[in-house]
């Protein structure tokens, strides 16, 4: 039964006091799926004053009861992790495939990573005659984007409710139902009343009440960096602790001794991860100029061999962007890079060939991108490569660090100790050398306009902790 028409508060399905209604559709088909009640401030008041009349409880409860509550949870998520699959692939459009294999295991993934991270922290630690002390922060909100719906919710609810926090949660309206779906494994998991809460709802709706709240401690958010500076400034006058994961434009720096074929075509797919709707996504590729003409025919070819169609299927890897406002605005950002004269190398405006319903993009890939044009500066969030020209390893660096984000980059050399050292250089959170596997102890978060705080394993923990120090505790 879906709950897209309620509310989860005070360990409760309840309706909202007076909702506004949403429809949640399908992008690969533009079919209506689920109707959303969408609240307001009255809605946040509810949730927030059951979070703070849970918090002292909670708060109490032992390392040891925490772990086991987080246990009950990944064990109920895995027994559904084909409902989350599906939800998914209907609210946002990921396709089947990277739905089961790249969406739902990130759940359980940072879950588990924090019952690992819960089992070796130390909440006191003592340092010479004073013991530091590590408390839940308070009542937390908690809002969280449509691109990768449950990893962005569980590095919020997950870290809280190892903290001993409270909390109130606003994901977003366009991926609603992966959401309630947790909610309804939290509430199995037996999670106490009021500890967590969900409201559905817009911006200005439920997240400014939110970051606004007098009674809300810390507000952690992830979306454009637009928003966050909304949400900054709203949250300004209670002086409540602000977490933010904002946008990325990160640079793939490959190195002039790369196995160029691998290096393109790899970075050709980690461009379109997720049909391009990613933060963190090296979305400009930086080549020597030298190899810049054998570069644009594999990223062509690479570009060219992805599969766009129906999310059923699991052979699509490209499905659909999220919705026809952020279809509207990928085709402009396109028409611009051909406007400012880049080099088109495949792809363009329009929807692929025999796609005339869903808002699919063309993989598209641009070459001979000088640094200023609108599509080597602005976070596109679709399946577009901008690819770069460089004389020098340093003007390299200078490229990548041209840019008012810091969330990642990525380098790729045949020498890992040159590799290091480019990345020293860099200037963003998150450094990748030679592609990777990800690694869920990490911290996750950006430099500059990218953000504030850390997400992931123990940071993410820390970001919910309050630092007490007890002077003179003794020996």
């Amino acid at each position: 039964m879906s709950h897209a028409a309620d509310f989860y508060i005070d360990g409760q399905w309840v309706k909202p006091t007076a909702p506004e209604w949403f429809d949640v559709i399908d992008p690969a088909t533009e079919t209506i799926v689920d109707r959303l009640a969408l609240g307001n401030s009255t809605d946040v008041d509810r949730a927030v004053a059951a979070a703070r009349k849970a918090l002292p409880a909670y708060a109490q409860t032992s390392v040891t009861q925490r772990i086991d509550l987080l246990g009950r949870i990944v064990s109920i998520y895995e027994r559904r992790q084909e409902e989350f699959a599906q939800a998914m692939r209907l609210e946002m459009g990921s396709p089947i495939s990277a739905s089961r294999n790249f969406q739902v295991p990130r759940g359980w993934l940072h879950l588990n990573q924090l019952i690992e991270v819960l089992q070796r922290f130390e909440f006191e630690q003592r340092q010479g005659s004073t013991v530091l002390r590590y408390e839940p922060v308070g009542v937390c909100g908690l809002i969280t984007p449509w691109n990768w719906p449950i990893n962005q919710i569980v590095v919020k609810v997950g870290p809280a409710l190892a903290a001993g926090c409270t909390m109130v949660l606003k994901p977003s309206e366009y991926s609603p139902l992966s959401s309630l779906l947790f909610a309804e494994v939290l509430d199995e998991a037996g999670v106490p009343a009021g500890v967590f809460n969900l409201v559905n709802g817009d911006g200005p709706g439920v997240g400014a009440a939110l970051s606004s709240h007098p009674d809300i401690d810390m507000l952690s958010f992830t979306g454009s960096t637009r928003a966050g500076v909304l949400v900054a400034k709203s949250a300004a006058d209670t002086v409540k602790r602000v977490a933010q994961e904002l946008g990325g434009k990160s640079a793939n720096i490959l190195l002039d001794d790369v196995d160029l074929q691998n290096a393109v075509t790899r970075g050709v797919a980690s461009c379109f991860t997720n049909s391009g709707q990613s933060c963190s996504i090296p979305t400009r590729m930086l080549i020597p100029r030298g190899l810049m003409d054998d570069a644009i025919q594999i990223a062509k070819h690479a570009a060219e061999a992805f599969k766009v169609g129906a999310t059923t299927d699991e052979a699509t890897q490209l499905g659909p962007l999220v919705n026809h406002a952020q279809w509207r605005r990928v085709q402009a950002l396109i028409q611009a890079g051909i406007d400012e004269g880049a080099q088109l190398v495949t792809g363009g405006v329009g929807k692929p060939d025999g796609l005339s319903k869903g808002y699919f993009v063309k993989p598209t890939v641009f070459a001979n991108v000088t640094p200023q044009m609108s599509i080597a500066q602005e976070e596109i969030f679709g399946p577009v490569l901008s690819m770069i020209a460089y004389d020098s390893e340093a003007q390299a660096i200078e490229i990548a660090n041209d840019t008012p984000y810091g969330l990642a980059a990525y380098v790729q050399s045949a020498d890992q100790d040159r590799a290091r050292d480019v990345a020293r250089a860099l200037q963003a959170g998150s450094v990748h050398l030679n592609y990777p596997p990800a690694d869920f102890a990490a911290p996750f978060g950006g430099y500059k306009r990218s953000g504030n705080g850390r997400e992931w394993g123990e940071f993410g923990l820390r970001e919910y902790l309050e630092v007490k120090s007890l002077v003179g505790y003794g020996d």
